[in-house]
Order: C-alpha cells, then sequence, then structure tokens
C-alpha cells in the first residue's frame, strides 16, 4: 500500500497488524480519488474508522488543508501515527477513539467538506454515524459524504436519516456511495 499522488506520492504506507481492519486497494484509492480530484485541494477532511490513515494520508497529499482521522484501535492509532510522520504530511490530527464519540468530540466546530467512512461491514457502524450527523455542525448541504460498503449492505435508511445519495461507484466486493445531506426543514 503506497501514497497514489500528491505531495507525498509513491510513499509506503504500514497497514495496523491483524486483521482489525481491511485496507482499501491502491486501485480503489485511485478511483476513487479520481472522482474526488476537484473536492480535495483547501478540504477539511474527516476519515472516520481510518485504520491505517490511507484515505486521509491520501487527500493531504493532494492538498486537503486538514484532516481529523478517528480510531479507536491502538495498534490503527499507532499505525496512522507513523505513517503521518513518515509521509510528513501536515495538518492531520488523530483521535483514539470509536467514530461516534469522536463526532461527540468534535461537535461544534465547522462542517468539514468531506467525511469519508469505512465502517466494519454487517455492525451498523454507519447508520449510527449518519443518524448523528444529521444534525450535527460537522456535516452541512454542501458537505460531500462518502461511506465504504460491501455489496451487500442495505442501505435503503439513508433517505429516512435525511441524506441523498448521488452517485455510486461498485467495484468487484464493495462500493462507495457519494452522499449528500437534505437541506433541514
Amino acid at each position: 500500500m503506497r501514497v497514489i499522488a500528491g505531495k507525498a506520492r509513491h510513499l509506503p504506507l504500514k497497514t495496523p497488524p491483524g486483521s482489525n481492519t481491511r485496507p482499501t486497494t491502491d486501485r480503489i484509492k485511485e478511483t476513487l480519488f479520481n472522482i474526488l480530484q476537484n473536492e480535495i485541494p483547501g478540504a477539511s477532511f474527516l476519515d472516520l474508522y481510518a485504520g491505517s490513515g490511507a484515505i486521509g494520508i491520501e487527500a493531504l497529499s493532494r492538498g486537503a488543508s486538514s484532516a481529523v482521522f478517528t480510531d479507536r484501535d491502538k495498534k490503527a492509532v499507532s499505525c496512522i501515527k507513523e505513517n503521518l510522520a513518515f509521509t510528513k504530511l501536515s495538518g492531520g490530527t488523530v483521535l483514539a477513539m470509536d467514530a461516534l464519540q469522536a463526532l461527540k468530540t468534535l461537535e461544534g466546530r465547522e462542517a468539514f467538506d468531506v467525511i469519508f467512512m469505512d465502517p466494519p461491514y454487517g455492525q451498523g457502524l454507519e447508520k449510527e454515524a449518519f443518524s448523528w450527523l444529521r444534525n450535527s455542525s460537522l456535516a452541512s448541504e454542501k458537505t460531500l459524504l462518502i461511506l465504504e460498503a460491501d455489496l451487500k449492505s442495505d442501505l435503503s435508511w439513508i433517505e429516512d436519516a435525511g441524506f441523498y445519495i448521488i452517485r455510486e461507484k461498485t467495484y468487484k466486493t464493495n462500493r462507495h456511495l457519494f452522499i449528500k445531506r437534505k437541506e433541514r426543514e
């Protein structure tokens, strides 16, 4: 696994030991950032369930002004910090806590431009995060939310949660959904 483009291009990234994380492959990461290329420069980026931090680090490498990484796994947090130090990218903040706790901790700050979440599959954690973000200061109608999910996930609840899907990119074993928040009534 490596940084695909930008300031830290070609630098290798570590992954946390064990099977608690599923690193996004370089090919999928490249496709994702080709889609996001106009959203990233100068953006504030939130990487929920960050794992190795590869997605947020890619965003920083490509010109995001800041990235907040959240993960509750101590090995993942250590890995993110090592990857940030190795790539020498500035603007990264690491929160060693679960995603919902991180969202509550960050509440009150300005909305992020991009929120990426790749939660463990099959646990419903994304629904919990979207429920919080519905009325949060962290996501405005302009915020682009990206959810990485397996192909079998039932995401019919997204509309009821106050969001709508603007695009979906499907791969062999998973997919990225590009989502916006509905305007508040």
